[in-house]
């Protein structure tokens, strides 16, 4: 019987043991977690979400207080579309989050950050150019394309002279969207070197719309290796998205998928970036309360606990502060949402606003509790202590189960004294 220890992923000429961690913002894959993954042979992922705000909780900058200081006089005002990212800060930040991070690397394996397109900031392309390219320049050793089709994103670091040297991937949920992307980045003359492909039970934002339950991971994955193959394309794919155990793992790279993402189960990890009753919360989740909604303002379906403080919540648009989502035009859905039950209730000091959240302020919170679909079986992989509480883990326990389990098997950590 075979485990995940077994294959390996390869880029090149190196090896790595087949397992990513995904990017999971706002730094909850933390350089902590990033550094264990990377330490252990695998492939660890950082996040760029809100990565102004990061640096200042991580590094004791200001970017966040400065930004709002800026912008304090359009607070009340319902277009924001004169709240701007200053570049040279943007990237700043991005340096110096990912700098320290490859500073404290150690380790056979590797680490990625995660670029979302979906954080558009009032300004898509500059401010996306602006983190793609920060990144390469602080050394990252990869980045991972998420939260949109990226038809472009490849243009935008295509002057850097690091363009064909880092390893530069996407994530995808179909066959359609590999192509279009492939075609749209023909002229450049750079595939990506690697592919991931993410089913309808990851967490958070989903490729998918409310039909996603008429999908299924494996079927995608072995539409896009036969894709490849028939394309004579020989890119590395990863399965992503409910990957639970070891032997589900295996079971996809039996298949041909050169490696799996993995996320939920770090989740209540030492390493992740969740405050410890956020933790707690997901492993007492049952099935029933995990929903899959349309309160982000991107557009995207999301995977979230139905507890989550989030939901309902009308807290004042915190654009000044932040902004991540604000559109080209700077316009958000939660600025529309907010200002309909503002007008419509006059009354009321606090509103609350059910169709869509602040995703930006309840992210950086940690009150939007995303999840993957099996977060309800987070209680079957550790113990429950005299108090109630349940033990958190310990990332390298958490990956060395996934790399040596069998028998859909899952290793419950020795009894804290």
């Amino acid at each position: 019987m075979k485990r995940v220890d077994d294959f390996r992923l390869r880029f090149g000429n190196n090896e790595y043991v087949p397992i990513m961690v995904g990017g999971m913002g706002v730094d909850i894959s933390t350089s902590e977690l990033a550094l264990e993954t990377a330490r252990l042979g695998g492939i660890g992922h950082i996040s760029d979400a809100m990565v102004e705000d990061v640096s200042d909780r991580r590094f004791d900058t200001s970017f966040v207080k400065d930004k709002t200081k800026l912008y304090k006089f359009n607070i009340n005002n319902s277009d924001k579309s004169v709240v701007q990212f200053d570049l040279e800060r943007l990237a700043e930040a991005q340096r110096l989050h990912i700098g320290k991070t490859m500073e404290a690397k150690k380790g056979p394996g590797l680490i990625f950050v995660n670029c979302m397109e979906k954080l558009t900031m009032n300004g898509p392309r500059e401010t996306l150019r602006t983190r793609l390219n920060a990144a390469l320049d602080a050394g990252i050793d990869g980045i991972t394309l998420s939260a949109g089709l990226h038809f472009g994103s490849f243009a935008l670091m295509a002057d850097h002279p690091r363009f064909r040297e880092a390893k530069l991937g996407i994530i995808v949920s179909s066959v359609r969207a590999l192509q279009i992307f492939l075609r749209k980045n023909a002229k450049l003359d750079r595939l990506p070197d690697f592919i991931i492909v993410e089913g309808p039970l990851a967490g958070g934002h989903l490729g998918f719309g409310m039909d996603w339950a008429e999908y299924d991971l494996m079927t995608i994955t072995k539409e896009l290796l036969a894709y490849l193959k028939n394309e004579n394309l020989d890119i590395p794919l990863i399965a992503a998205g409910g990957i639970f155990t070891g032997s589900d793992a295996v079971s996809f790279l039996e298949a041909g998928a050169a490696g799996v993402q993995v996320a939920t189960r770090f989740t209540i990890t030492n390493e992740c970036g969740l405050p410890a009753k956020v933790k707690q919360e997901y492993i007492r989740a049952t099935e029933d309360d995990i929903i899959v909604n349309g309160v982000s303002p991107t557009g995207y379906p999301m995977r979230m606990l139905k507890n989550t403080p989030a939901i309902g919540a009308g807290i004042r648009p915190g654009c000044e502060s932040y902004g991540y989502l604000l559109d080209a035009t700077g316009n958000c859905a939660y600025i529309n949402s907010y200002n309909r039950e503002v007008a419509a209730h006059p009354e009321l000091k606090v509103v609350s606003v059910m169709d869509k959240t602040c995703l930006c302020t309840h992210m950086r919170n940690f009150n939007c509790w995303t999840c993957g679909h099996y977060t309800y079986r987070l209680k079957d992989t550790t113990h429950k202590k005299a108090d109630g509480e349940y033990q958190l883990l310990s990332a390298e326990h958490v990956f060395k189960d996934y790399q040596f389990s069998v028998d859909n098997q899952i290793a419950l950590p020795e009894k804290e004294v």
